[in-house]
């Protein structure tokens, strides 16, 4: 039997994230702890778990057809592998950083310094669109320390709150790009595995929709109905019930999560009352 083999962060956060998307995908997966590569049970799936650094060369090499990573790494090492879906989670920037009494301007100030990196390719590309000429030192591990000890003028690396800069004395001057994780794909997949690649497109997409939406009901008088429909941006229209009370309907409706708050407000205003907001666990278009 033919199986999509997807590689995933063998640990940490994005490890996390990505067994729970799979989770929710309604995969489970036999694994052992400290297993390097397992089976799902309910569907055609094995899984790599790998260093996140070395998943762009084994998609290259086709070793796996799929895989969960960082767009930031895929950028850096995985030149001539696209992605299908942004997962919307594991979210960060790179940036560039210098030392906080530094007085910063412009792009400028890094012409002929010394940068430290683990994003050589990243910076290098950066920088030539800017027309910036500078010193790369790359450094795998903390990039943070190379200003304090004299190794780098400023530093290129992944920001999330920005905790890790301040408590080094750096300060965040550029943001080179926004990453999250994504679904990359092979350029080696086969026609078969590309089937499967479709079956899970699907069901991570309803997943993802389901996480961007909330399932709200409410009761409306019949007389305002018409007011509060018009504020509703539904799928394609609401499901108006009338309840047992006469003179009065209930509604059902999905709302995306980030209009939730200015819609709700909207809706209280125009006479809806026993407003009942509900997670959405899967959402098939």
């Amino acid at each position: 039997m033919t199986k999509i083999r997807i590689a995933i962060q063998k640990s940490g956060r994005l490890n996390e994230d990505s067994i729970e998307i799979l989770k929710n995908c309604g995969i489970s997966i036999d694994n052992g702890k400290d297993q390097l590569k397992a089976s799902a049970r309910n569907f055609p799936m094995e899984v790599f778990y790998l260093r996140n650094g070395d998943i762009p060369q084994y998609l290259k090499d086709g070793v796996v057809d799929i895989a969960i990573i960082g767009e930031n790494v895929l950028i850096e090492k995985g030149e001539g592998i696209g992605f299908d879906v942004r997962l919307g989670f594991s979210k960060c920037k790179v940036s560039l950083a210098v030392p906080k009494e530094v007085k910063y301007s412009s792009i400028n100030y890094f012409e002929g310094k010394r940068i430290a990196t683990s994003y050589p390719n990243t910076v290098k590309g950066y920088l030539k669109e800017k027309g910036i000429s500078a010193d790369i030192h790359i450094i795998n591990g903390s990039v943070e320390i190379a200003p304090n000890i004299g190794l780098a003028d400023g530093i290129c690396d992944i920001v999330s709150s920005g905790s890790t800069l301040f408590k080094n004395g750096l300060k965040e001057v550029e943001v080179m790009l926004k990453s999250e994780a994504v679904l990359a794909v092979s350029p080696k997949i086969s026609e078969e595995r590309k089937k499967i690649l479709t079956k899970l497109q699907f069901r991570i997409e309803a997943v993802l929709t389901a996480r961007q939406s909330k399932y709200v009901l409410l009761n409306a008088p019949n007389n305002k109905l018409d007011k509060i429909i018009s504020l509703l941006p539904g799928m394609r229209s609401p499901t108006v019930l009338p309840l047992a009370e006469e003179g009065w309907s209930s509604v059902h409706t999905v709302i995306n999560k980030n209009k939730f708050w200015e819609v709700i407000d909207e809706l209280k205003q125009a006479g809806a009352e026993g407003i009942l907001v509900c997670p959405i666990e899967k959402m098939v278009l």
